[in-house]
């Protein structure tokens, strides 16, 4: 066998052995400290991680809108989109980081009723698997106290002669003025009736809302947040993206602790008359590292495993209430997942504590109960700095 493969077993296999046998793997570490060791435990770490968010990402779903996130609710927020042009009201709006600063106001006097159209949005697909299921809108009637008798949606495909309509009217039934309307609308569902030959659902360019009223009175109407909505992506259309990113951090993650840890024991060590030696404890610290790669494989697993995660427009759009419920809900569903990464984490701090209490046995010949001190210390304090470090 070439020296080169046997200098590469006997890393493996001292590696394996801080596993299993971490007394006798440290004092043939401080015989013959190299970095190598340590720098393939990273390696594994940086690995292991990259499966971990692999296998995150690929069990979560998030739900695209139109307009897109980058955009907000750019439909509401911009009033030269609609007919008739409505005024901005900054003053009552919906207060979330999807829904800008700002509601439009459609006001007529002395009128039965009142339209807003907006045009040339299109073409929108809200048919097959890709196509949006659902549209979603914010509405607030101001005046007349009364409901509205008549409230009907039109959506137009492609042109204002060919269209669906549906009747909202019973979601404004006992409704309040002056309170939002939160309305989500299934799109091609049995409710919706068409005019002309041409409407398509894979091709909607336009809507319009239109409300009627028995008697002339003053109308005011807001509207906010509209979207087409109900298509989820999988995060791991973006994987190259995300494992890049992952593994840097992992990257500094482990360098970091590597370092700092190792510091701190030095100092610690130092104060209670060890006459330590850097090198060997920063080589022995970094094969004590292991225990990062096996808890992170562990937790790659446990999200392989995990159920699918689905991550509505409530959950991102920052709708104070609306966000609570939406991440209460994921918390349910991920409940099993984050007891066991959970447990795992506080297994792996004390075997961490205990193979850095072994090794700085191995290395200084303190007594046990001072090693397996400073270890304890220095695990803590160090994982203080790192919180402020990464702003955790």
């Amino acid at each position: 066998m070439e020296p080169t493969l046997l200098s590469s077993y006997g890393i493996f296999k001292t590696v394996i052995e801080v596993i299993y046998a971490p007394h006798k793997a440290f004092k043939e570490i401080v015989q013959n400290p190299k970095y190598i060791g340590p720098v393939l435990i990273m390696i594994l770490f940086i690995i292991a991680n990259m499966g971990f968010v692999y296998a995150a990402i690929s069990k979560t779903y998030v739900e695209q809108t139109l307009p897109t996130a980058s955009k907000l609710d750019e439909w509401t927020e911009n009033s030269t989109l609609w007919t008739p042009t409505p005024t901005s009201n900054y003053d009552d709006y919906i207060n979330g980081t999807y829904y800008g600063n700002k509601s439009l106001q459609f006001s007529i006097v002395n009128s039965m009723q009142i339209s807003m159209q907006l045009n040339d949005i299109g073409p929108i697909n809200c048919s097959g698997q890709d196509g949006y299921k659902n549209m979603s809108i914010r509405m607030k009637w101001i005046s007349p106290d009364d409901e509205p008798n008549h409230v009907t949606l039109y959506l137009f495909s492609p042109n204002e002669s060919d269209y669906f309509y549906y009747d909202l009217t019973e979601n404004f039934t006992r409704a309040y003025n002056n309170v939002w309307n939160n309305l989500t609308i299934p799109l091609g569902s049995e409710k919706w009736l068409s005019n002309g030959a041409e409407a398509r659902w894979d091709d909607i360019n336009g809507l319009k809302f239109e409300f009627t009223w028995l008697n002339n009175s003053e109308i005011t109407i807001l509207v906010d947040g509209l979207f087409f909505r109900g298509v989820f992506r999988s995060l791991a259309e973006d994987a190259s993206s995300y494992l890049l990113n992952f593994s840097l951090s992992a990257f500094m993650q482990f360098t970091i602790k590597w370092v700092l840890l190792s510091g701190i024991l030095y100092i610690m060590s130092k104060a209670f008359g060890a006459k330590t030696v850097w090198k060997p404890l920063l080589i022995v610290v970094g094969f004590a590292l292991i225990t990062l790669f096996i808890q992170t494989a562990l937790n790659a697993a446990t999200y392989a495993t995990s159920p699918t995660l689905y991550y509505p427009l409530e959950l991102i759009g920052g709708v104070e209430g609306e966000s609570e419920i939406a991440y209460n809900k994921v918390l349910e569903e991920t409940w099993l997942v984050s007891q066991v990464t959970g447990y795992v984490q506080i297994a792996i701090w004390v075997w961490t504590i205990a193979l850095c209490a072994i090794a700085l046995r191995s290395l200084t010949e303190i007594s046990w109960a001072k090693s397996f001190l400073v270890s304890t210390v220095a695990f803590f304090v160090g994982m203080l700095i790192e919180s402020f470090i990464f702003g955790q």
